[in-house]
């Protein structure tokens, strides 16, 4: 009888844990948000999320309001869409909001990293001194010479001027990203005297191989991170992360000539830290898309939206011409390509505008923080909502904010200079009446904000000015419409289009 008795309690006391994890339990506590756990257990709203965030979260708002609690895949998500609570969120303390919960859980699971309790430290201190101030001169130096390698190299050889057609998406995305991989990660050292071509060369190649392969784990991504791939996919997710090991491992990467110091002093510091080689591979890989997976589309959306408007794209030429013309560098026919500085990159207002513009409409992350302890949140309108201990708390400005029209006027619409007043100056935004500190947040906020936004400013902004400066660029159909974006990649940064676009460029001169 007793052994009966011991199992009967063992059934019910699993059966019970399985109806906790599945959410059945979860009621609203007094002052908690509106909660919605839908009619999945345990999977909650998640496949709905997944399959279109945005209007998932606007049918939220118009039910629940500007703060609410829903259940995805065992966690519940408290979101809040109320602008003026971002600062609160972003600036409280990490004993009770804390991002390196749920972003090591995410890293462990996409990059096979898992990160030390000094992680986040080495990160910041070394972008600090690598991708600001004179660091990042340097690095802009780098990634000038790498552009010169890959876009550049054929420009003083006689050729005519003959139009080449390519897909837009794929030419920006696979320009950027090699130039960034190659500035980042070093060069191959000449063998020999006289071998720099040859190095060049095999830089123009091996740079090319692993752009491929990159794609094919960047359209893998979002379903990996959500841990939703399929059998197959997952089988393919995992041989491309034992291959970027491979490429990026601490003994391949040391064999470069003209490693990055982000990248030299990072590694060195994790391996001080007692970080063994293998696990230095994997946050190898993590950086590689971290500064890569969102630059080249962004430079894609940004020069199909010059394209698409005329008056853009002539303001934006024009100032990058001025500004090559004021740098004592004039271009036209049998010139040397244009070096571009971040002296340069800091003299152009209207392309920083139009930048800016582009990621208000097409960067969409999602802002995480785990609620560590149970915290007091007030909205604008003065309501007070508890948020609880174990639940993540979650920002999507996108929505709140980018694509606000009480905010932006005309939130759909392309304005290249919405960003800048006349004088050059940043222009100021309201809602309401009241001022607003955070009008776009592509690059995340607070002590989560990307660390690596300077350069990956300056990377995009470099891309462009050298193609206006050297290419005439046109689309192929220029009645095609601006491509609808992959709703799969909402929250991961800057969205991808749907569909690749036809266009071509020949040399100005």
């Amino acid at each position: 009888m007793g052994l009966w008795v011991i199992l009967l309690c063992t059934l019910v006391s699993s059966l019970l844990g399985g109806l906790y994890v599945l959410g059945v339990f979860r009621r609203r506590r007094p002052n908690e948000p509106p909660l919605d756990k839908g009619t999945i257990p345990w999977l909650g709203y998640l496949l709905e999320f997944r399959k279109n965030s945005s209007e998932f979260l606007k049918r939220m708002q118009r039910k629940h309001g500007d703060v609410f609690t829903v259940l995805m895949g065992g966690y519940y998500f408290t979101f809040v869409m109320d602008p003026f609570c971002f600062g609160t969120i972003v600036k409280e303390s990490r004993s009770k909001l804390d991002f390196r919960t749920h972003a090591s859980q995410l890293v462990v699971r996409v990059f096979g990293y898992k990160p030390i309790e000094a992680t986040q430290n080495i990160v910041h201190a070394s972008s600090v001194k690598h991708l600001m101030g004179d660091g990042l001169s340097v690095l802009t130096q780098a990634t000038m010479d790498s552009f010169r390698k890959l876009l550049l190299f054929n420009l003083s050889s006689g050729e005519k001027r003959v139009w080449q057609e390519e897909n837009l998406f794929h030419f920006c995305y696979n320009i950027v990203f090699r130039a960034g991989y190659l500035s980042l990660y070093g060069t191959e050292p000449p063998r020999g005297a006289g071998n720099k071509e040859k190095a060049e060369e095999q830089d123009r190649l091996h740079s090319s191989q692993l752009f491929q392969e990159f794609r094919k784990y960047d359209r893998l991504f979002p379903r990996l991170a959500f841990a939703v791939l399929p059998p197959k996919d997952k089988r393919e997710a995992e041989q491309l992360k034992r291959h970027f090991w491979n490429v990026l491992s601490v003994k391949k990467v040391w064999q470069k000539d003209n490693i990055s110091g982000w990248i030299s002093d990072q590694d060195q510091l994790l391996a001080e830290s007692g970080v063994p080689e293998n696990m230095r591979a994997r946050f190898m890989f993590m950086l590689l898309w971290a500064s890569q997976g969102n630059t080249g589309p962004t430079a894609f959306w940004l020069l199909l939206y010059l394209l698409k408007h005329p008056e853009a794209l002539k303001a934006v030429r024009d100032e990058v011409d001025k500004v090559s013309r004021e740098s004592g560098q004039e271009v036209k026919a049998g010139s040397p390509p244009v070096t571009v500085t971040r002296d340069m990159l800091n003299q152009t207002p209207l392309l920083d505008s139009a930048l800016e513009e582009t990621l208000r409409l097409v960067a969409a992350p999602m802002l995480v923080r785990a609620v560590l302890e149970d915290t007091c949140l007030r909205t604008s309108s003065g309501t007070e909502f508890t948020l609880r201990k174990g639940d993540r708390v979650a920002l999507f400005p996108h929505i709140s904010v980018q694509m606000n029209p009480e905010i932006h006027e005309e939130p759909h619409k392309f304005k290249y200079d919405r960003f800048v007043n006349p004088d050059g100056t940043r222009k100021e935004f309201y809602r309401n009446g009241k001022k607003l500190k955070f009008v776009n947040m592509p690059w995340g906020a607070g002590v989560s904000t990307c660390p690596g936004r300077f350069f990956a400013t300056a990377e995009m902004k470099l891309f462009v000015f050298l193609m206006l400066t050297h290419f005439d660029v046109e689309l192929v159909n220029e009645e095609e419409e601006i491509p609808a974006v992959d709703i799969s990649r909402w929250g991961f940064g800057t969205m991808q289009p749907d569909h690749d676009v036809r266009f071509r460029y020949r040399p100005r001169f």
